[in-house]
């Protein structure tokens, strides 16, 4: 396909096609038929197209990531091999390119983390919605799908009443269960069980958990990062999973990037077992030895937590946590109190709700699908995006998924 967003419509082909749902998925799908010469039309529940899209991308749109592309397709998890065809036709570069031609320019951040160089997803999407306009799609606002009729037409609720069409390929593409004011309210789930199709219940993921804190911890950190930090948390299967970054203490327990790369194994612990425990090393470019020397060295009329700033460095917060998790003999023995610092015990009494998560895992089951997304028990349907039961990280691993499947 050109790259000009202005590029005239293809040479039509005689066939139809609804999309449902105006997110990236859906509108990715939109492009690739109309630029295939199909007739599209989308149907979109919300007032406007991508709306959860532009609430991701308010602090900065994360499209992608760089890397290389075998420990880019890791990020996938147990959908690798689902998702692996599809992402290596259509990966990072590709992504990339893409949104160069739409006008875009993107850059890479000292993560690795990918941006368009305006940082926000509004310019994007309107350069989007350009190109469809100009490939001759159509969009239909405020039609909110409601399944199908005894005769297979698609069927809508709309502020006029109801409305129904058929076309020759319908792409649902209607999101997780999170965010619900956004328009992502998984009601499509219960229709597609009772249409006999398997969908495995929704979990939150790139989620927040809940920890029990004191008051005093609360009052005294709440909304405060913590930084250069590592976790670590058990797994179902195979070794422990480790990141290194930064998080949030919230008023209900911990949130940011470094707990959204390990919720998924964090929230399966929970899952499991009932309850869950995260391990900190609040000094990981300190070995046990060295932290244990510094401890050692007398701290004469210094407090506890000045002795920690000076000797390790440990800020107001790491402090303070080390007093909200750590029993009071092992504050007054060095030996203990380093081992502590290195594996810090964190336990979690329950994920936020989905509603507040970043994503979800669960939906539509990979077994009722082929290998191009469409439904085995509904040729001519296809599913696509977080709909379909995958999960990936942030850190743009979410969105490229959405964009490629």
């Amino acid at each position: 396909m050109s790259s000009n967003p202005d590029t005239p419509p293809p040479k039509p082909n005689g066939k139809t096609a609804m999309i449902i749902g105006a997110g990236p998925a859906g509108l990715m799908a939109a492009e690739r038929l109309a630029g295939s010469g199909h007739a599209v039309t989308i149907y979109e529940g919300m007032p406007s197209a991508g709306r959860k899209f532009l609430m991701a991308g308010k602090s900065g749109l994360n499209i992608t990531h760089a890397e290389d592309l075998e420990t880019f397709l890791s990020r996938y998890g147990a959908s690798r091999a689902r998702l692996e065809p599809h992402l290596r036709k259509f990966g990072p570069n590709e992504i990339r390119d893409w949104c160069a031609g739409l006008g875009i320019e993107t850059f890479v951040g000292s993560s690795g983390r990918v941006f368009p160089t305006a940082m926000k997803a509004s310019p994007l999407l309107r350069a989007w919605l350009r190109r469809l306009d100009g490939l001759g799609c159509k969009i239909h606002y405020r039609h909110y799908w409601t399944g199908w009729d005894e005769t297979g037409n698609a069927v809508f609720k709309t502020p006029d009443g109801k409305v129904t069409a058929k076309t020759d390929i319908t792409v649902l593409a209607l999101g997780g269960g999170s965010w619900k004011r956004l328009g992502s309210d998984g009601k499509w789930m219960e229709i597609l069980t009772n249409a006999e199709i398997t969908c495995n219940p929704f979990k939150p993921a790139n989620c927040g958990f809940d920890v029990a804190w004191t008051d005093h911890l609360i009052d005294k950190c709440a909304g405060s990062p913590v930084k250069a930090v590592t976790l670590t948390v058990a797994t179902k299967s195979g070794p422990q999973q480790t990141v290194r970054g930064e998080f949030v203490i919230s008023r209900t327990g911990i949130e940011g990037s470094a707990v959204y790369a390990i919720s998924a194994a964090l929230r399966d612990q929970w899952l499991e077992t009932g309850d869950a425990t995260v391990t900190l090393d609040l000094t990981p470019d300190r070995d046990l030895a060295d932290v244990t020397t510094r401890l050692n060295k007398p701290r004469g009329k210094n407090s506890l937590g000045n002795h920690l700033r000076k000797a390790l460095g440990l800020d107001a917060t790491k402090t303070a946590l080390i007093f909200e998790t750590t029993p009071r003999e092992t504050l007054n023995d060095p030996a203990k109190l380093a081992i502590a610092i290195k594996t810090l015990p964190l336990k979690i009494t329950k994920p936020r709700p989905i509603d507040e998560a970043i994503s979800t895992a669960g939906g539509v089951a990979w077994e009722e699908l082929d290998e191009t997304f469409q439904l085995k028990k509904r040729p001519g349907t296809y599913c696509l995006g977080e709909m379909v039961d995958w999960e990936a990280p942030t850190g743009g691993y979410l969105l490229s998924g959405c964009l490629t499947i």
